[in-house]
């Protein structure tokens, strides 16, 4: 076994080229995987790339690193439409996993409970990919696959997120779903993200995980809200509806059979999108 730790990010795409390795960030999902038993195999430790850290702003939009942790994401001075991220990120396990596990992971572990997926779809993320051939973006609605697969190629590793300033107006809002409150495997999670001008929807972003293999925005129900006032929920009932049973196929396991996911799908986008556009009014 071979352990690599660079500290320069063109090190680190080098030494993927040559081996295809897992790639170490906060460790939370691989060590749990390896439980009682050591790392197999050759390892890529990116934490001391620093470049890979932190959360800043330029013309384009936010920038947040691929090894940002959880904590400085809920900590952060950020604009309301990041509060649905914000809140995500106090709902990743306990608050040592929140110190711990990075944004990058949470996305490349591509589980379909995956805290941060929702609320990072409300704002049009875009995930920018590395390896030594070049960078490339794409959108994480194209970047999750499946369950536990994305669309990382060979030699390749997230080096960070990106934000439009497009996405970033007005306000959001988050809840989960689970059998407790706390450190939960989420049932249903629902991010939320609108703008309100006079009582009345200017824009909507909506979008529900663990209900299917890959969290996803719900564009008709987010068409059906523009134009509509935010605090008459049965305006848009019937095409909320519609667009649980069109586009969600929950699973029945030990959390939830499918019935009542589905159930608590429609009641969560309700409280979710109140939520979010009563902040976006205040």
């Amino acid at each position: 076994m071979a352990y690599h730790r660079p500290t320069v990010l063109t090190d680190a795409l080098g030494i993927l080229a040559k081996s295809n390795m897992p790639i170490l960030a906060g460790g939370t999902d691989v060590f749990a995987l390896e439980t009682g038993r050591e790392l197999r195999g050759d390892v890529l430790d990116i934490t001391a790339i620093r470049q890979l850290g932190g959360i800043s702003q330029d013309g384009d939009g936010w920038r947040i690193g691929a090894t940002t942790s959880w904590s400085e994401v809920a900590n952060a001075p950020l604009p309301a439409a990041f509060t649905a991220l914000q809140q995500a990120a106090r709902e990743v396990g306990s608050l040592q996993i929140q110190n711990s596990a990075t944004v990058a992971g949470n996305l490349c572990n591509a589980s379909p409970a995956a805290d941060g997926v929702p609320p990072l779809l409300v704002l049009n993320a875009r995930v920018e990919i590395g390896s030594q051939n070049g960078m490339r973006e794409m959108p994480l609605a194209e970047f999750i696959t499946g369950v536990r697969r994305t669309a990382l190629q060979s030699g390749e590793m997230v080096t960070a997120i990106h934000i439009p300033s497009s996405a970033v107006q007005g306000a959001s809002a988050f809840q989960k779903l689970g059998a407790r409150k706390y450190l939960v495997i989420s049932i249903c999670m629902v991010a939320a993200r609108l703008t309100i001008s006079n009582g009345v929807v200017n824009e909507a972003a909506i979008s529900v995980g663990s209900c299917s293999p890959v969290a996803c925005r719900m564009p008709v129900l987010e068409d059906a809200l523009r134009g509509q006032p935010y605090d008459n929920p049965a305006a848009w009932q019937a095409v909320l509806e519609q667009q649980v049973a069109d586009l969600l196929t929950p699973i029945d396991d030990i959390r939830a059979d499918a019935e009542y996911r589905s159930t608590a799908a429609i009641e969560m986008i309700n409280r979710t999108v109140l939520g979010a556009a009563r902040k976006a009014s205040a």
